[in-house]
């Protein structure tokens, strides 16, 4: 079973940075597409970012492409989400997530099967 840990979540003041990692451990990390999400009390999780499995391919929400940026480093099991230029609305709890599956770029939560337990990212204005 892979085994998903992020870090890197924080305070910061709108128009800041942040870089979000995801540790993975379990299985052979660059086997997997990654995809990161976030989610606010009482909303459904919302896709955020996705790469596949050589880091050749990425795809992101509209809400923040042009500010953030997905990675992976796969020597080191990591995925990465470089956020730039917050704003208040990118208040979430950021989850990073792991899928097996074929050669797309999956948007849906429910495509993805293992979880980190995610990181609270607050944007203040």
């Amino acid at each position: 079973q892979v085994q998903l840990v992020e870090s890197g979540g924080g305070l910061v003041q709108a128009g800041g940075s942040l870089r979000l990692s995801c540790a993975a451990s379990g299985r052979t990390f660059s086997d997997y597409t990654m995809g990161w999400f976030r989610q606010v009390p009482g909303k459904e999780r919302e896709f955020v970012a996705v790469i596949n499995w050589s880091g050749s391919r990425t795809y992101y929400a509209d809400s923040v492409k042009g500010r953030f940026t997905i990675s992976r480093m796969n020597a080191k099991n990591t995925v990465y989400l470089q956020m730039n230029s917050l704003e208040p609305e990118d208040t979430a709890v950021y989850y990073c997530a792991a899928d097996d599956g074929g050669n797309g770029l999956p948007r849906r939560s429910n495509e993805y099967e293992y979880w980190g337990q995610g990181t609270q990212v607050t944007v203040s204005s």
